[in-house]
């Protein structure tokens, strides 16, 4: 089974920063949408940063101009980098590739996932 993997979880203060990473399989990462979501005990996943095959980046209302994709192609391998960290982005962060197009707000429609990588954020 393709597995994505992620890292970079941790626990900080609210105000704190960090940097989630995720490794796909180069031929899962090219041309695929690659997107971020996390769900919080009790609640449903949701989809937090998206980046689709081509150029488009979707983020969710709750983290724009908090939370910033970027990649390095190179090593297929895409990154979530979180500032301004609040206690309501406490969650396990998974990252999810599906091809050829994707449905940001239907994670069950996404093929391919990784482990996640827990987020603590304390106030």
């Amino acid at each position: 089974q393709v597995q994505l993997m992620e890292s970079g979880g941790g626990s900080v203060q609210a105000g704190g920063s960090l940097r989630l990473s995720c490794t796909a399989p180069q031929y899962i990462y090219k041309g695929a949408c690659m997107g971020w979501f996390r769900q919080a005990p009790g609640k449903e996943r949701e989809g937090v940063a998206v980046r689709t095959g081509g150029v488009i980046v979707w983020y969710a209302d709750s983290v724009k101009g908090r939370f910033t994709i970027s990649e390095a192609n190179a090593e297929n391998t895409m990154y979530l980098q979180m500032a301004s960290l609040q206690p309501e982005d406490t969650g396990m962060y998974l990252c999810a590739a599906e091809t050829p197009t994707c449905r940001v707000g239907e994670p069950a429609t996404w093929g391919y996932w990784g482990q996640g990588t827990q987020v603590t954020v304390s106030s």
